[in-house]
């Protein structure tokens, strides 16, 4: 698979996720995802990383700890890029509270768009940043791509 193809993949796969609620731990579409699982099975269904899980994190671990676990395990699966080299398919990651703990996968970048699980929405949506509750985070928001 071409990187092109790759990325449309991993687009199509998120969007496939659109209405699912939003259920703490969850893996199951149309029954219930977070948004780290969220990430965790588009990639791994897809066959571009080996399957891991993440899990258990309380839903309030970000409240009480500053261990940067999420972006961690991003990391060692991605790579950091500049907001400019953000493309379909990417990843980006809001800080909450201590660390960052909140992700999504870019869906188009002008506007940026992202699929992710939001709790507030109580589903999986896709939303532009700049346009919702998440526009004030975007500023420290960090992105990474699985592709070189």
């Amino acid at each position: 698979m071409t990187e092109e193809e790759g990325r449309a993949a991993v687009v199509e796969a998120a969007r496939a996720w659109l209405g699912t609620p939003y259920h703490h731990l969850g893996d199951i579409r149309g029954v219930g995802v977070d948004c780290a699982m969220l990430l965790v099975r588009v990639y791994v269904d897809l066959g571009l990383i080996e399957p891991f899980d993440p899990r258990p994190y309380s839903p309030d671990w970000m409240l009480h700890n500053g261990e940067e676990r999420y972006l961690t395990l991003l990391l060692a699966r991605s790579r950091e890029i500049p907001r400019a080299s953000v493309g379909p398919g990417d990843f980006i990651l809001f800080r909450f509270g201590r660390c960052f703990s909140h992700g999504g996968i870019v869906t188009k970048t002008d506007p940026l768009t992202m699929v992710h699980a939001f709790m507030p929405a109580r589903r999986v949506i896709e939303d532009e940043p700049e346009r919702s509750e998440l526009g004030i985070r975007l500023q420290t928001a960090k992105f990474a791509s699985y592709w070189g």
